[in-house]
């Protein structure tokens, strides 16, 4: 087949990598001027390597936990915040179905979750770890809790901005509230749903790093938490490090499901 790409559209496509080149150029090297200026001012002991800690400091304490137990407390953390997340992303998402569906409940529990999502959820991690117990059940529900009332007034909010005169010619055709429901209000809040899926990955996170905190035996929060005990600070930057590294990847994921939804749905 010929290629019936226009030189415009080439052109197009051309500034748009470039453009991506850039971006990616200057991403990079802010990041590795930001890591040797904080190496050299660390080596000239402008700042203090012991508080601040360094690079190379990090790097060495990076290949120590390696060799050790690094692997394991990565996967407890990522296993928690998995299970948190798809816990509070299908509740959530079921309640808001709920809410949308009957205009009552919607508006009786509409204060109470403005209440709860204003409400800082670690004050009640000590209420669950005496409910649910020590340990991961607990971290589990930490991460449902900072994450659930967010998903469900995320997706409600769309739902209820969906095209009323759609919904209404709908009704017209004698559309059920299940086949509205399905057929124009949920494939009309695809994006809704992703970005609920962005946020609550990062809330998740924070659920799980904050119950690891107050309740663990393994974890990156479990080390963060123990390095600060015994003032190995460049154990606590390392692990602030990997944790952010594994929030990106966490975040790439969804990214990647969002192609992937995006594409199935013009493919159709």
């Amino acid at each position: 087949m010929k290629n019936n790409i226009s030189k415009e559209r080439k052109e197009y496509l051309r500034k748009i990598r470039i453009r991506k080149v850039i971006i990616l150029f200057f991403q990079l090297f802010i990041l590795i001027g930001f890591l040797a200026l904080w190496e050299i001012l660390a080596n000239k002991q402008i700042i203090d390597s012991f508080i601040m800690s360094q690079p190379s400091r990090i790097f060495d304490t990076f290949l120590n936990l390696s060799s050790n137990d690094l692997v394991k407390h990565i996967l407890v953390t990522t296993y928690e915040t998995i299970i948190g997340f798809l816990i509070g992303t299908i509740l959530g998402v079921f309640i808001a179905i709920i809410l949308w569906w009957s205009d009552y409940l919607s508006e009786i529990f509409e204060p109470y979750l403005v209440v709860l999502n204003s409400l800082p959820k670690v004050a009640l991690g000590p209420v669950i770890i005496i409910w649910v117990g020590a340990g991961m059940p607990a971290i589990i529900v930490m991460a449902v809790a900072i994450s659930l009332v967010v998903t469900i007034l995320e997706n409600l909010n769309g739902f209820l901005k969906t095209d009323k005169d759609i919904i209404k010619m709908a009704k017209t055709f004698k559309a059920t509230k299940f086949q509205i429901l399905t057929k124009i209000v949920i494939p009309a809040n695809i994006g809704t749903f992703i970005n609920s899926l962005k946020v609550n990955i990062g809330l998740s996170l924070v659920g799980v790093i904050s119950g690891e905190f107050l309740v663990s035996k393994a974890g990156l929060g479990y080390l963060i938490v123990y390095g600060g005990q015994v003032f190995k600070l460049d154990l606590v930057m390392t692990s602030v490090i990997i944790l952010g590294i594994l929030a990106g990847i966490m975040y790439g994921a969804v990214l990647l499901l969002e192609k992937i939804i995006t594409k199935t749905r013009f493919s159709n």
